[in-house]
C-alpha cells in the first residue's frame, strides 16, 4: 500500500499562509520607580541654573540639559546619566524598591524633556532670545513635580496616548 499523506484526498483544503496579527510586546523589565524621581530633582538643579545665568552660559546650558534628555530617550530614564548617577551613589543606600515600574512612561517623558528643551535651544540660536528661559521653566515645573510629588507629566502623556489609542482601535 501507498502511504496515504503522499495522496491528498478531495476533501483536503488547499494550505492558506497564515495571517500576522500584531502581538503586543511584552512590558520590559521593570526600574526602581525612585531612580526616574531623583533624575528629575538633578534636572530640576540644572533646570534653576539655566534660569540664573546670563543668556550665552544658559543656552549651553540648556543644550546639555536637551543633551542628557536625548541620552534618556535614547536609553531609557535609566540608561540616562542621571540614572546612573542614581545606581552608584543613591540605590546603594536604599532598601530595596517594593515594586517595579514599567520603564517606557519615564522613556516617553524624556522625549518629552528633549522636544522641551530642543525647542527652546533651536529657537534661541534663531534668536528668539526668551526661548531658553521659557523653555528651561516648562520643563523645571514638570521635573519640580516629579521629583517632589512623583507626578511625571511625561508618563501621564503616555498614559493617555495608550488610552486613547485603545479606544480607537
Amino acid at each position: 500500500m501507498s502511504d496515504p499523506s503522499l495522496h491528498p484526498t478531495a476533501s483536503a483544503a488547499p494550505a492558506v499562509p497564515a495571517v500576522p496579527t500584531r502581538q503586543p510586546r511584552p512590558a520590559p523589565a521593570g526600574i526602581d520607580p525612585r531612580g526616574p524621581r531623583v533624575g528629575a530633582a538633578l534636572t530640576a538643579v540644572l533646570l534653576v541654573v539655566v534660569l540664573l545665568l546670563p543668556a550665552v552660559p544658559a543656552l549651553v546650558l540648556l543644550t546639555v540639559v536637551a543633551a542628557l534628555f536625548a541620552v534618556g530617550a535614547a536609553r531609557g530614564a535609566q540608561g540616562s546619566v542621571q540614572g546612573l548617577v542614581f545606581r552608584q551613589l543613591v540605590r546603594p543606600r536604599l532598601a530595596p524598591p517594593t515594586e517595579l515600574e514599567d520603564p517606557r512612561p519615564p522613556r516617553f517623558a524624556q522625549l518629552v524633556g528633549l522636544v522641551i528643551t530642543g525647542l527652546g535651544v533651536v529657537l534661541a540660536v534663531a534668536g528668539v532670545g526668551v526661548a531658553v528661559p521659557v523653555a528651561a521653566a516648562f520643563a523645571l515645573v514638570a521635573a519640580f513635580l516629579n521629583a517632589v510629588f512623583g507626578l511625571c507629566l511625561g508618563c501621564e502623556l503616555y498614559l493617555l496616548g495608550l488610552r486613547l489609542r485603545a479606544r480607537a482601535s
